[in-house]
């Protein structure tokens, strides 16, 4: 079975555009689909896929593994997050066009079953215009993570803490705890609760948070610094009582190696869309599997990225909980036919082969490429922020 065509289709969903991307082979009616999003990227990715295709025409479309060391050995500049999220979404057609010839779901062959049901947690976003300095909303967050519970999710997670300077000031702490006091005290002391912090602080700054939502009980803090410094990141995590979590902005296998071998985290969080696709993704696990850490995949992304990231749940030992961001346009079902129910917080086992989803071309093709809206976010002293 050879591949005959690789292509892009881009929707655009509101606040980014889903980047699907689909193989055809030479065996009629035989398609592959995956997702290669990466937000205020999206035309790099779709040249990205353009240029690797040519490495692709006439070759082989079972051998997974060799196609994936293709692209990403077979250029003279490897990696980097347009490349890789490219890989990641022709890795994902792939592994869906193996199943779907045969007839077997993707989580057959990526470990088979070890465990009945995949755990979700809910991502409730930044709150009420949290993009904007100190503006997070206690009663917002509150509101919404009581509809989380009441849908049958155990676990959530919030931005609790608001863009600022590299060390926030008394206000900005007590206000971050005001929002996460909020929260848990409108959901109970049983419910998991993930704090965001979006590399928004330094070392400094993300101890000063820590310390003041810790009689809160958070289950893991996120990305409390910025990627790429894995030793300031372990004092962070060496000096907080509670996990910190990283991972969605780490692209290469190296990079999740370093941050393992610091000890720089206790939860990592490989993004399917960006790492390299499953053939990726599973090489994370299994180094994380070695220093006894699970993986909390990230995933805001759009819903072929979230049945991958549930298909591989279902294969890997050290998978802990899945996220997803259900913030989605009400037209989804038009473009994409399938994904998984999320019942009482988790998605059972599918028996449709391949990822079980289906891409209305047409449908896609109603909500064409717009760019994102550029994000240039200023402090008080109108200096520049990570946001």
């Amino acid at each position: 079975m050879r591949i005959t065509a690789v292509e892009t289709h881009v929707v655009h969903a509101g606040l980014r555009n889903w980047v699907f991307v689909k193989v055809v082979t030479d065996e009629p009616g035989l398609v592959g689909w995956g997702e290669a999003t990466l937000e205020w990227k999206t035309r790099a990715v779709v040249g990205a896929v353009g240029d690797l295709s040519g490495l692709l025409i006439g070759r082989d479309a079972l051998a997974i593994e060799r196609l994936w060391q293709t692209m990403h050995r077979g250029q003279f500049f490897q990696g980097g997050a347009v490349t890789m999220s490219a890989i990641s979404g022709i890795d994902q057609a792939l592994w869906d066009i193996k199943a779907r010839h045969l007839g077997v779901p993707c989580w057959q062959l990526l470990g088979g079953l070890v465990r009945d049901r995949v755990p979700m947690y809910d991502h409730l976003g930044g709150g009420d215009s949290s993009v904007v300095y100190g503006a997070a909303d206690g009663k917002n967050f509150a509101e919404a993570a009581l509809r989380s519970v009441a849908e049958g999710f155990t676990a959530l997670k919030i931005l609790a803490v608001p863009m600022g300077p590299a060390l926030p000031g008394a206000a900005a702490v007590r206000r971050a705890a005001e929002v996460m006091g909020a929260v848990r005290d409108a959901v109970g002391p049983d419910v998991a609760i993930m704090v965001d912090l979006h590399g928004r602080t330094t070392a400094a700054g993300a101890l000063m948070y820590g310390r003041a939502l810790a009689e809160f009980d958070p289950w893991f803090f996120e990305e409390p610094c910025q990627p790429g410094n894995p030793e300031v990141l372990a004092e962070v995590a060496r000096a907080l009582p509670f996990p910190v979590a990283t991972g969605e902005r780490l692209i290469s296998l190296q990079d999740f190696r370093d941050h393992l071998a610091a000890h720089a985290c206790a939860v990592l969080q490989p993004d399917v869309c960006h790492v390299g696709g499953p053939t990726a993704l599973r090489k994370i696990a299994a180094m994380a599997e070695t220093w006894n850490v699970p993986l909390a995949p990230h995933n805001p992304l759009g819903p072929i990225a979230t049945v991958v990231n549930q298909h591989l749940g279902f294969g890997t030992p050290n998978f802990l909980v899945q996220e997803v961001m259900r913030a989605d346009v009400p037209w989804r079902d038009e473009v994409v036919q399938g994904g998984l129910p999320i019942v009482d917080g988790h998605v059972h086992p599918p028996t449709a082969p391949g990822w079980g989803l289906d891409i209305d071309e047409r449908a896609a093709a109603a909500h064409p490429y717009k760019a994102e809206p550029l994000l240039e976010l200023e402090g008080s002293d109108g200096a520049l922020l990570d946001w």
